[in-house]
């Protein structure tokens, strides 16, 4: 299962929003994955969703794979929107 999404964060996913959405993913068994400009990483690491250095206006892929995925990508979708990170593609 997976969603796309455009960063409409004025900074970006910087410190604040990787937080925001690791801690979201963390609490899933599933495993969470964020792919941007064809590299995919873990979204239950820190350094790695930051590592990616993702700007405004970037088109980034939030995928789940496990028992739970439905409800994780629900719970991160919600986190993006409502927190001011992105919009649905």
């Amino acid at each position: 299962m997976e969603k796309r999404f455009k960063i409409t964060a004025l900074e970006g996913l910087h410190a604040r929003p990787c937080t925001l959405l690791v801690t979201a993913a963390s609490s899933f068994l599933s495993d969470v994955q964020l792919t941007h400009n064809e590299t995919t990483v873990n979204l239950k690491s820190i350094m790695g969703v930051m590592a990616q250095g993702i700007s405004p206006g970037a088109l980034v892929t939030i995928s789940a794979k496990g028992e739970d995925e439905e409800a994780a990508i629900i719970r991160v979708t919600e986190v993006i929107t409502t927190e001011g990170i992105g919009e649905k593609c």
